[in-house]
């Protein structure tokens, strides 16, 4: 790998056309200067330059590394700053929007995350309807969104994706806890637990049902996840949900999620998303990237 420093020297010598003159703008000697491009050369068993009385010009070769040398000293000086504005980071504030499940396990793993670096950055937490999240971000009221992403949307720009497919959430002992799948007929006899978030103006769970000849019927309708878990773990009814707010119970054995063969409800996802009309600021990014994280390590299908 051609080191750094050849890289300046190179850009350098090539902008002035001379090693004397570089090596003035360098503030190192022109043996200095000379010797590297020497080395250089000899390793890559071409020439760089052409050297005349009147100073250098560089050879077709030496235009072709021109190039490179210059894109990898701007992508260096882009990386620097991006690395100098996260080490300044001190204080701040992120506005995250996102819908109840998400709040539950992996958005507080990831703002635990995001806090060990730093610790001085406040965050506030907003659960709402998927619909109101998106709205939160055009209108800039939120910095982050995490949602169901139903729909695409001109001024909102997706930083990640998951796939989350809805299913059954029920207790092990349940009839139905050992199927590897099930279909709306399967569960239209069992009551269910909902949420606030699964019944807004948009609900996808009511798009997708309305229109079955096999009525759902609600037992236990809540405006907070935490509280259906509990009712669903008390035996109460089953959920209609996708994985990700049960997640720990699931993979403990507490719980039990099995997919729903429904088409609209197996192509669900959830996204990460800001703004289109901003530019995202470094800790407002890594805080994106945590939660993009610790979704990616889910296993939401199965």
């Amino acid at each position: 790998m051609i080191h750094s420093i050849f890289l300046k020297y190179f850009d350098e010598v090539a902008r002035q056309k001379s090693i004397r003159k570089a090596a003035l703008v360098l503030n190192v000697s022109s043996t200095s200067v000379n010797r590297k491009i020497l080395s250089v050369e000899s390793r890559l068993g071409v020439a760089l330059f052409d050297r005349t009385s009147e100073g250098v010009e560089l050879t077709a070769v030496g235009e072709i590394l021109l190039e490179h040398c210059r894109k990898t000293l701007h992508d260096y000086e882009r990386a620097r700053v991006l690395i100098d504005d996260i080490r300044d980071l001190r204080t701040g504030h992120i506005n995250i929007f996102t819908i109840d499940s998400i709040a539950v396990g992996c958005l507080p793993r990831a703002m635990s995350q995001f806090s060990e670096t730093f610790p001085d950055i406040s965050i506030s937490v907003t659960t709402t309807q998927p619909e109101d999240v998106v709205q939160a971000i055009t209108s800039g009221e939120a910095d982050i969104g995490i949602a169901f992403t139903f729909t695409t949307h001109p001024d909102v720009r997706m930083l990640s994706e998951k796939s989350a497919p809805f299913g059954i959430i029920l207790p092990p002992d349940h009839p139905l806890a050992n199927r590897a799948s099930v279909t709306v007929d399967d569960i239209a006899t069992y009551r269910l637990v909902r949420t606030i978030d699964a019944r807004g103006r948009n609900s996808i769970i009511d798009q997708a049902i309305n229109s079955l000849a096999s009525p759902l019927s609600t037992h236990i309708f809540t405006n907070t996840l935490v509280l259906a878990k509990e009712m669903i773990l008390a035996g109460q009814g089953i959920g209609l949900y996708t994985k990700i707010g049960f997640y720990e119970e699931v993979e403990r054995g507490d719980l039990r999620f099995v997919p729903l063969i429904q088409e609209t409800l197996n192509n669900v996802r959830i996204g990460v998303m800001v703004s289109a009309n901003a530019v995202i600021d470094p800790a407002k990014r890594l805080m994106c990237d945590a939660v993009g994280r610790e979704m990616s390590r889910m296993r939401l299908d199965s």
